[in-house]
């Protein structure tokens, strides 16, 4: 059964065939091409976290490509604890074609794909964010004609979506610089994975945004504190204050730099209103880019 967890189980040659088809899929939905890959297919959406993006986006990109969505909240289906993962897993195969979910722990990703007969989507975990993934890697072909040779500058914490973003950047010849404060960076684990799965060098690390980005096509940036992490809220924008993505960062990087940001944005933390709603940020592109690498992603699954 083929799954859809983290960006690092798929080959180069993987990645490029979900960019392709989603930019195919792109074309055709603003040419409004009737497409019917998912007809008669129902896709389950679990979250223990709350959404906008990734449910629209998932429910939207079902009935564009034919099929049914149920939405079903986390707290309702009780995963792991009003029945076992393994349960769930073996009797929801029996009601629907795809599961995506939005979950506090990736091992309950894991804990899933061990026992479904069904596709299991990984809508964002603790440890990756695939579709963001997809979505920014789409994004990137698109302002530059291909992500190849590129450099991304992420200024932020060695998160979720860093990782998934520095594992297809590495896939798919990119550069990938993270910039972060003194002791934010990539776990060991993830290094080790990354040494692994993507390539022995593994992505640059830096304590200075401005040293970060001055080669950069891209800057990228993320909230400083994400779900889980309000207690350590007030640490964490003592820390990142010079991390702040504004006009004087972004002169520091060449003219044609783009920024990038997975939204929502904390406006006057991690990123400033001029940047954000300024020439060079292509966030809201890179928000829709969601829903067409989605339908990619649902179609290799599924058909």
């Amino acid at each position: 059964m083929k799954h859809f967890l983290n960006l690092s189980d798929l080959s180069a040659a993987d990645l490029d065939h979900l960019l392709t088809e989603a930019a195919r899929l792109k074309d055709a939905q603003a040419r409004r091409i009737p497409a019917h890959s998912l007809n008669g297919r129902v896709v389950g959406l679990v979250f223990e976290k709350p959404s906008l993006r990734t449910r629209v986006s998932f429910e939207s990109g079902v009935a564009q490509l034919g099929g049914t969505s149920l939405y079903l909240p986390g707290n309702e289906v009780g995963l792991g604890w009003r029945e076992t993962l393994a349960d769930f897993a073996r009797t929801i195969s029996h009601y629907i074609d795809a599961l995506v979910l939005r979950v506090y722990q990736h091992a309950t990703l894991e804990g899933l794909a061990a026992h479904a007969t069904i596709p299991i989507i990984n809508g964002l975990s603790d440890w990756s964010h695939p579709c963001q993934g997809l979505a920014d890697l789409l994004t990137v072909r698109e302002l530059f004609g291909s992500e190849r040779g590129r450099t991304v500058a992420f200024v932020g914490d060695g998160n979720n979506v860093s990782r998934s973003l520095a594992v297809g950047c590495g896939k798919l010849g990119a550069k990938f610089v993270l910039a972060c404060p003194v002791g934010y960076g990539f776990d060991e684990k993830f290094l080790t994975q990354y040494r692994s799965k993507v390539s022995p060098d593994v992505p640059q690390e830096l304590n200075d945004p401005v040293a970060a980005v001055r080669g950069a096509d891209v800057i990228y940036t993320d909230v400083w504190t994400s779900m889980g992490q309000e207690a350590e809220r007030e640490e964490r924008l003592r820390r990142f204050a010079s991390f702040q993505v504004n006009a004087q960062l972004l002169a520091a990087a060449p003219a044609h730099c783009k920024v990038l940001h997975c939204l929502p944005a904390h406006r006057g933390e991690e990123i400033t209103d001029d940047v954000m709603d300024g020439p060079a940020c292509a966030a809201f592109q890179q928000a829709g880019n969601r829903l067409h690498t989605q339908k990619a992603v649902l179609e290799w699954l599924l058909k």
